[in-house]
């Protein structure tokens, strides 16, 4: 009986440490690839849902790119230009950090310092990231109010 129980407690434990690889490699796969941003929004931080203002990419600047990979690079790619001639204009590479329990996102370009992002949607075509660092009130209510960057396939 001993020997059952023990064999039960050691499977129960080798397969919710597994449950976690898997999320995270769900996760991190439906992350992977090249994403548009498709719209920033500041939100307001006294109810999260009001906002304050709407910034969508047009001309070139809607061509920009961010990169995931699963080996936890990232890379963000800027165009510029006039009408139709858009040319790259510099591209960042870095790694990042996934916390698929908390939701964190952490990047950290070349030489540049770590930005933290909180992920709060995340599918196979879109995905929806609250900014975390240099937030200010910007409606004057006296509570800082938080940028969220949606990103589209």
């Amino acid at each position: 009986m001993k020997k059952q129980l023990l064999l039960f407690a050691f499977s129960a434990l080798a397969l919710t440490s597994c449950e976690d690889d898997d999320i995270q490699a769900y996760e991190m796969d439906m992350m992977k690839g090249e994403w548009k941003t498709s719209k920033t929004e500041v939100i307001s931080g006294k109810d999260d849902k009001t906002v304050i203002s709407t910034d969508t990419p047009t001309g070139c600047s809607a061509k920009n790119i961010t990169e995931f990979r699963t080996d936890y690079y990232t890379a963000y790619t800027a165009f510029s230009g006039v009408g139709a001639d858009c040319q790259m204009n510099s591209k960042n590479e870095g790694t990042y950090e996934y916390n698929t329990d908390t939701k964190d996102l952490t990047i950290k370009y070349n030489n540049d310092s770590s930005r933290p992002y909180k992920v709060v949607v995340l599918t196979s075509t879109e995905m929806r990231i609250k900014q975390l660092y240099d937030n200010i009130d910007q409606d004057g209510d006296m509570v800082i109010d938080y940028t969220y960057i949606s990103y589209k396939r």
